[in-house]
């Protein structure tokens, strides 16, 4: 069987003279267009163009067909262009400037001429409002012109040419988009296929194999395309089908397009919201290549319309549904798409999925965050996750991860996960193109696939079992043990508990009376309730203050029967227990409080939080890590899942900074000294010339 070589890079490939040059017709639309919408013209222009020089070679013969029979089937038209899509227009762009006087109707003719998905395409992409405006500027023709002459032919252009001449410009044209709708560097995704392909795909080599690849969050298609491209090198002879769902527009516009030259089957490809639906429900895939986007909400008043309800219903759906862990927190959906990704992966299958660092080691124990990556490594489906260098996209410079996942691990990585610090492999761009300042060289790609490879530990590599991220919470509390006495301050600390509170609020009673509008029926049933009790209190607070001392009872059963005694009569047991707790205090020295079975109770003002590792015994861990410092403490582990409102207590997280962590020396206080006194001698030189100057 041969070989998979995961460190095969392609020819390199330079359209930057092309892409300048098309970029370049940018300064025809300068008077008309923002710096930052020039791509709403130079994107559909270049579409068009790729579109019809393909086109060309048969373009007499459809129209031929065309004029002899104008109902000919679609899919004989495709027969004879060799695409998926054809044109029975007579103009194309040359044709078009013959006419200067109406380039805008014939343009739009021309247009109209296109297969429905090209013109579903150009609709995506507002062309038509793009011709008007470019006609209403008198920027229209020589726009048209320019692109005329430009060769974007099969013959001179591939698909993987053509793909790079795309990623240029819409790289150029998505550095100004929001955080988190960003474009995916090429060199980005040949990483992800790198590590996808690089272990347990033996089986794409077959001859005639077919292989299925889905990005459900695909963009303008790059890393549908760039798989292809490799599977392809590979295996010759694969039949690989591509699906992608894409929200937006105009970027699955210009995924279509790219669908289309490459001869895919566009049904495949679907402007969709995945967090509403799954295009494909009956189709399993061997491959997930995704980069959701980051930080963008699922529910609440910032998600779109609908997502929320959707979300929730296929939730509902229990461990069929495409999120069967849970939800993770409303303001991100990064972890949904993780799990619908695995949902779709067939026994087999893998994914590669790009993060940041949210889902990592956000939420609580009980967050649906921290009970998706426990359910990833209960399942073990996680089996590596690269940390990738910041300044690598071009609207982002933050810390991103790629999280490999798959169904099916080697036996060498069962129970295991590979984490691999990657943020230092790196190649400098010569010049920066938004926030990408960094880019992945063939090398950079080939060192780490290795590491990822060699499966072995070193400074970049560690690998753990998969329960080394799981923990169980624990609450750590000391015996009750308090002392007694009524003193000025533990009046005013009984005053702030929320039973005396609700008996008579000082502060509230005057809020209510000083009120300039109608109190509602709630506040007026509250004031009324105060008042009625005002008397109880002052006298029982007057009683109190009589008794002021510096006295203290080390039991509450030395000071229930005082406290007894000087307020029976006035207020209820009830109120005589809370004012009691309001006046004691924590103090080792007092007796420790048992229960009526002899039991000790336990403080729970005193409640702290352990994080213990699920396989680590809790008596050893507090013998290690608590008791040395309080000797007295006892952990509780309170997890109850048989409740209505289940209480979680184990959970995961995955903290990858910290394992990679090492520690700095900090500088000598001397040398730092030298550095401080060397500032404060320059600043008080510039001090002394500022005031010369004004002199």
């Amino acid at each position: 069987m041969p070989t998979i070589d995961t460190t095969w890079e392609e020819k390199p490939v330079d359209i930057t003279k092309e892409a300048n040059f098309i970029w370049s017709i940018a300064n025809k639309i300068r008077a008309a267009y923002m710096p930052d919408k020039y791509g709403d013209v130079i994107i559909p222009m270049t579409i068009i163009r790729r579109f019809e020089c393909a086109l060309e070679p048969t373009k007499d013969q459809v129209l031929a067909q065309y004029q002899e029979m104008p109902e000919f089937p679609a899919m004989a038209f495709y027969q004879i262009t060799g695409y998926q899509f054809y044109n029975t227009s007579k103009f194309d762009l040359k044709e078009l400037c013959n006419d200067p006087d109406n380039i805008a109707e014939n343009f739009k003719a021309y247009i109209s001429g296109f297969s429905k998905d090209v013109q579903e395409i150009l609709k995506q992409l507002d062309m038509s409002g793009q011709i008007d405006k470019m006609n209403d500027n008198d920027c229209l023709y020589s726009v048209v012109k320019a692109f005329s002459e430009i060769d974007l032919s099969v013959e001179h252009f591939d698909s993987i040419k053509m793909g790079y001449i795309f990623e240029n410009l819409i790289g150029r044209f998505y550095q100004n988009v929001d955080a988190g709708q960003f474009y995916t560097g090429r060199d980005i995704i040949k990483l992800c296929v790198s590590l996808l392909l690089a272990e347990g795909c033996d089986d794409i080599t077959d001859k005639n194999k077919v292989i299925t690849v889905i990005d459900q969050a695909c963009g303008t298609g790059g890393m549908l395309s760039t798989a292809y491209t490799y599977l392809k090198h590979y295996n010759p002879t694969a039949d690989v089908h591509l699906y992608g769902q894409e929200m937006m527009g105009q970027s699955y516009a210009v995924g279509l397009a790219e669908m289309l030259i490459k001869n895919q089957n566009i049904d495949n490809f679907k402007i969709a919201d995945t967090l509403k639906e799954d295009c494909f429900p009956d189709r399993k895939m061997r491959f997930a290549l995704e980069n959701p986007p980051f930080g963008t909400p699922w529910g609440g008043k910032d998600a779109k319309d609908g997502q929320e309800d959707a979300v929730k219903e296929e939730y509902a759906k229990g461990k069929n549904s495409r999120w069967p862990a849970g939800l993770p927190a409303s303001g991100d959906s990064q972890l949904l798409f993780l799990q619908s990704a695995l949902a779709k992966l067939e026994d087999n299958g893998r994914a590669a999925i790009i993060e940041n660092g949210s889902p990592l080691f956000t939420g609580n124990t009980a967050s649906g965050e921290s009970q998706i990556r426990r359910w990833l490594l209960e399942n073990d489906y996680l089996e590596a996750i690269v940390a990738m260098p910041t300044d690598l996209f071009y609207n982002t410079g933050i810390a991103t991860y790629i999280w490999i996942l798959s169904k099916n691990k080697s036996e060498k990585r069962r129970g295991k996960v590979q984490l691999i610090d990657a943020t230092n492999i790196y190649t400098k761009l010569r010049k920066p193109l938004g926030n990408k300042k960094n880019e992945f060289s063939p090398e950079n790609r080939a060192e780490i696939t290795k590491l990822y490879t060699d499966f072995s530990e070193n400074d970049l590599s560690q690998i753990h079992a998969n329960n080394e991220f799981i923990y169980r919470e624990y609450t750590v509390k000391q015996p009750l043990q308090r002392d007694y006495g009524i003193t000025e301050a533990r009046i005013q600390q009984m005053l702030q508990s929320t039973s005396v509170k609700n008996f008579y609020d000082e502060a509230k009673v005057q809020e209510l009376e000083s009120s300039e509008t109608k109190l509602k029926a709630k506040d007026a049933k509250k004031l009324a309730k105060y008042k009625k009790n005002e008397a109880v209190y002052k006298q029982m607070m007057s009683i109190l203050k009589e008794n002021i001392s510096n006295k203290l009872w080390m039991s509450p059963e030395e000071f229930e029967p005082v406290l007894h005694n000087l307020l029976d009569g006035i207020v209820d047991k009830k109120l005589i227990s809370k004012i009691m707790d309001g006046l004691s205090q924590m103090d080792k020295k007092a007796e420790i409080q048992h229960d009526r079975k002899g039991n000790i109770v336990y403080d729970k003002e005193t409640a702290d939080t352990e994080i213990v590792n699920i396989d680590e015994n809790i008596d050893d861990y507090m013998k290690k890590e608590v008791l040395p410092f309080v000797p007295d403490a006892k952990a509780f582990f309170e997890e109850d899942l048989g409740k209505k409102k289940p209480i979680i207590k184990t959970g995961a997280e995955i903290p990858f900074t910290r394992y990679f962590y090492k520690y700095q020396k900090p500088e000598n206080s001397d040398k730092l000294a030298v550095e401080i006194n060397k500032l404060e001698a320059s600043i008080s030189e510039d001090i002394n010339e500022l005031f010369k100057t004004e002199n």
